[in-house]
């Protein structure tokens, strides 16, 4: 198997110390692509408009990753005072590139934050804080009060969907670690996947290889052998890619 190169978007940040200006991920996504047999490359939040194509021929996969929360001007969102760690160049550049990626047959998956992002991309919404605004909702921000491997409820998946496939089960057990939601899908997505409560945690893009979002986080349960199979599926689905295009 080719081994492929997966990019990874990253955040703003400040030296805790020196207080100077860093650009960061989360060790938990590397981590879970190299476990997987592939090589992570991060993206930096500065790169320029112009460099995008020249990045996507280099990369076979791109994971877009947790973090905070979307500017409410590109989904026209309900204001609330739990927003947090809004990042306009952040916004920009990942928005770009969800714009980007799902008109390629390049694979992409988004995570928690990158699920939201690829819904907001092409049109969608999000409660701003599900707990206010979704009547009956069951607790998502678990990052609170447990550890962020705990299994903290099922997610329904649609029958023949590629996550059902590859997780092998009509059902999940997943963490969850989110303040925010879809609220409405765009009608590019399949929505493939719901909570007890009824809001759609799994998206898909009909006629695309591999391009899926996940509003949980499966690199936080590196020792979840059925989660593992997600990453185990997109390296390989970025491997198959590698090799086609060198055959081109």
């Amino acid at each position: 198997m080719a081994v492929p190169l997966i990019g990874l978007t990253t955040r703003n940040d400040t030296h805790p110390k020196k207080e100077y200006p860093i650009i960061t991920s989360p060790r938990s996504y590397p981590d879970a692509i190299i476990r997987a047999g592939a090589i992570p490359v991060l993206i930096p939040v500065n790169l320029q408009e112009n460099q995008i194509p020249d990045l996507l021929n280099q990369l076979d996969g791109i994971i877009f990753t947790g973090g905070g929360d979307i500017a409410l001007d590109h989904f026209a969102g309900e204001p609330h005072e739990k927003i947090y760690n809004v990042d306009p160049e952040r916004d920009a550049i990942e928005l770009n590139l969800a714009r980007r990626v799902t008109q390629t047959q390049i694979p992409f998956l988004g995570i928690c934050r990158g699920f939201q992002v690829l819904n907001v991309a092409l049109g969608g919404s999000l409660y701003t804080h599900i707990e206010d605004q979704l009547p009956g909702s069951v607790k998502h921000a678990c990052f609170t009060t447990h550890p962020t491997d705990h299994h903290a409820h099922r997610v329904k998946l649609k029958t023949g969907s590629l996550l059902a496939q590859i997780y092998q089960n009509q059902e999940v057990m997943v963490n969850s670690l989110h303040h925010q939601g879809a609220k409405e899908i765009a009608s590019q997505w399949d929505p493939i996947g719901q909570a007890p409560d009824g809001l759609v945690e799994a998206i898909a893009l009909p006629g695309h290889p591999f391009g899926l979002g996940v509003q949980w986080h499966p690199e936080w349960m590196p020792e979840d052998q059925t989660q593992r199979k997600l990453f185990s599926a997109f390296v390989q689905a970025a491997a198959d890619y590698r090799a086609k295009r060198r055959k081109a």
